[in-house]
């Protein structure tokens, strides 16, 4: 019965008889093909290494599952094992061969990763006792990826005879090690991909353009000018439509040729081809207006920032130096991105001015006007500007640069300054001590046992450095004293006569003590400095005038802008102070003075006595960048609430406790009244109460659509409210840069 239908409809139908024929030669081409074309020579899934053997000792008694202790993530490999000879650490050396076995495709195909050493770190295709095939993993540098990728050989000329596969592993540095995985013989070529891939400019524009992709796969981008190697980059470059672009400013090298290769793409990958000249930024929004931007707090206009760096003020410039990877959302790549002020309020981003080179990406540091030119870089009675940075290589060491107009810089020849006292050891801040006419670089230095020391070190040129002494702080993870130090002289409320000496860790924390050009001494420790969050690696200016003498600070802001081309942002710029307590000398911090420029309207309120039926006085406020300062003395069991778009504070009177957005801090017990004074940004805020005792930063994404502000009293009462509201303009020159 079945066949008569089959019948029928092929006779009425003939067309479906074509179809059905075509149909069927197709599944059986496909899935001959499915049933004979790879041969798995190895997938290393077993608990040993079967009929393969082993030298040394890198490659263990067994393939591993994944990583082993002491390296980082290992990806990209397939199912639980693969062969890592990172067994017992890079030191290890040894060798893994297959047994014999007949090439009978094609193509071989695997995955590999780990260290990039073609003569000691290798896998290999031996045919009749020669090597006729070999590849190495992708690292050559610190940092990198424990990523495996497809790679293949074409192995036609030996099909049908036999080889054998080596893995050798003789490296012992840095990425001393290889990761291969899943080796089949195929006649289905892979992808191949595209190794070394470059392209060739006339740099007539300002910028090269690369085309990012947040999250994809890191390559290795290197820009290099008439054949000269400028900069080396890892990138999370676009294989088609990007999320951003990335500007490289090559103006520098206007009317030369500029090339850039690319260590490895997928065959079908455009990352190359999108590369592209530009006169401008491209990007949905203008730069400056986009939608997350910071309005009155300064982020660079292309890609991720953390520490504030080389703080000092120059030829009538504030000058700002920040950790910059201008090439992805994330930390890396190290530069040191550059912007610079007339108020410290309004900021003008000039590139980045130190790059990675051959001793590592450029880490934090500092900067100084010699004005003695005790260095001899100054030029035609002129002082240089001189900045000092960690080169974080292998070794880790410190490094000088300088410049004589504040625009161009001058890694010194000779560098480093100060060789490696650890690998741990980092972030140098250099002052001068008029008292002993020295210089005075403090070195954040991790000790065996993960101790948290500074280190001073005395120096009469800024070449020639000479250790002094040792501060110590924490361990492991206590952070007092941990990275980015500070040192500065503060006098006590303002009495020229009564100065004091602040050491200040990446935290905040600090000591105060005295010094005496090679000892520092604390008197009081551990001190608190910031109670917020998101506030890390502050540092205050050098060489502020002399008829200023303010003592400056900036902080890293860690405000998260996701779904945008640039990535955190700074702190206001803070106005430091010494003032006696009942419990000795502290610091205060509060906004500079320069803000007050970019208020737009103001709006105050004078309450004689606000109770828990008291109306909301800002109910009419609407608007999303405000300055508002608060001054009322609440009765005993009083507790005050504010409400900032749509974000909760609350003082409770009775405990002096304020609260709210993941922060919770007792006041000092000298308030008597209480005093607040907020900044609000679209993504952060920062708040002043105590007479600046209490200085509380908070990286918070306001809701853009609640512009709403409010006060309110919970219980109790309060007398003689007064508030001032400051709606603030936004301090960018929006769609200019250059």
């Amino acid at each position: 019965m079945i066949q008569l239908r089959w019948a029928r409809l092929l006779r009425r139908a003939p067309w479906f008889a074509c179809w059905f024929v075509a149909f069927i030669s197709c599944c059986s081409v496909l899935f001959g093909q499915a049933q004979e074309t790879d041969i798995l020579i190895a997938d290393f899934e077993s608990d040993t290494y079967g009929a393969w053997t082993t030298s040394g000792e890198a490659f263990g008694t067994a393939p591993a599952r994944g990583a082993l202790p002491g390296q980082m993530p290992v990806s990209g490999y397939r199912g639980d094992r693969l062969v890592n000879s990172f067994y017992q650490g890079d030191r290890t050396t040894g060798s893994l061969t297959s047994p014999p076995f007949q090439i009978e495709r094609n193509f071989i195909a695997f995955l590999i990763g780990g260290g990039r050493d073609p003569m000691r770190l290798a896998f290999r295709l031996v045919v009749d006792g020669q090597i006729v095939r070999s590849a190495t993993g992708p690292n050559d540098r610190p940092g990198g990826s424990e990523e495996l990728s497809l790679e293949f050989w074409d192995v036609r000329d030996w099909k049908g005879k036999t080889g054998v596969l080596q893995i050798v592993d003789e490296a012992t540095g840095g990425w001393g090690h290889i990761n291969v995985d899943h080796v089949v013989n195929t006649d289905s070529q892979p992808a191949a991909p595209r190794v070394d891939a470059s392209k060739e400019w006339d740099l007539r524009e300002r910028y090269l353009l690369f085309p990012i992709k947040n999250g994809a796969k890191k390559r290795v981008v290197t820009f290099s000018v008439d054949g000269e190697r400028i900069v080396r980059n890892e990138m999370e470059l676009s294989d088609g439509p990007p999320d951003w672009w990335a500007p490289m400013d090559v103006s520098p090298w206007a009317g030369k040729k500029g090339t850039v290769v690319i260590d490895k793409l997928p065959g079908d990958s455009q990352g190359l081809e999108l590369i592209r000249p530009s006169d401008r930024i491209p990007g949905d929004s203008p730069v400056y207006e986009e939608t997350k931007r910071s309005q009155f707090h300064f982020s660079p206009m292309r890609g991720w920032n953390n520490d504030p760096n080389g703080l000092v003020y120059y030829q009538g410039n504030y000058h700002l130096f920040f950790q910059h990877n201008p090439y992805g959302w994330g930390w890396g790549n190290m530069h040191w991105g550059h912007a610079v002020s007339q108020d410290l309020v309004h900021w003008e981003e000039l590139g980045d001015k130190l790059l990675p080179d051959d001793m590592g990406p450029m880490f934090s540091g500092s900067a100084v006007v010699d004005k003695n030119n005790t260095s001899g870089l100054g030029r035609d009675g002129k002082p240089p500007m001189v900045l000092f940075y960690t080169a974080a290589g292998t070794p880790t060491v410190q490094g000088l640069a300088y410049s004589h107009d504040g625009k161009t810089f001058q890694k010194l020849k000779s560098n480093p300054i100060l060789h490696q006292v650890t690998p741990g050891n980092r972030d140098p801040k250099v002052i001068w001590h008029e008292p002993t006419k020295h210089w005075i670089m403090v070195l954040y230095v991790e000790l065996p046992g993960k101790q948290h020391t500074v280190h001073f070190y005395r120096s009469p040129n800024l070449m020639d450095w000479t250790l002094a002494s040792v501060v110590r702080g924490g361990i492991d993870g206590d952070k007092y004293l941990f990275e980015c130090p500070d040192f500065f002289p503060l006098p006590v409320d303002d009495d020229p006569n009564d100065v004091k000496w602040v050491l200040l860790g990446a935290d905040s924390q600090y000591a105060i003590g005295t010094f005496d050009g090679v000892t520092f001494q604390p008197e009081h420790s551990r001190l608190p400095g910031h109670r917020g969050r998101g506030f890390y690696a502050a540092q205050s200016f050098s060489d502020i005038p002399a008829n200023d003498g303010r003592r400056i600070l900036i902080g890293w802001f860690q405000t998260e802008t996701k779904e945008m081309p640039f990535n955190q942002s700074m702190s206001i710029p803070l106005d430091l102070r010494l003032t006696k307590t009942s419990d000795g000398p502290r610091m205060t911090f509060r906004p500079i003075q320069e803000l007050a420029q970019i208020r737009q309207k103001t709006q105050t309120f004078d309450l004689p006595l606000a109770t828990t039926k008291s109306l909301n006085p800002l109910a009419d406020l609407q608007g999303e960048l405000w300055e508002v300062q608060f001054a009322a003395t609440p009765s005993p069991d009083a507790i005050l609430e504010w409400e900032l778009r749509g974000e909760k504070l609350r003082y409770t009177h009775s405990s002096r406790i304020l609260e709210g957005m993941g922060v919770q801090v007792s006041l000092p017990k000298e308030t008597k009244t209480f005093g607040l004074q907020l900044f609000i940004d679209r993504n952060g805020l920062e708040l002043f109460t105590a007479d600046g005792q209490v200085y509380i930063p908070i990286p918070i994404s306001f809701a853009p659509n609640n512009a709403r502000l409010s006060f309110r009293v919970l219980q109790g009462e309060t007398e003689n409210v007064k508030i001032e509201a400051h709606a603030l303009r936004s301090i960018w020159n929006k769609g200019s840069h250059r």
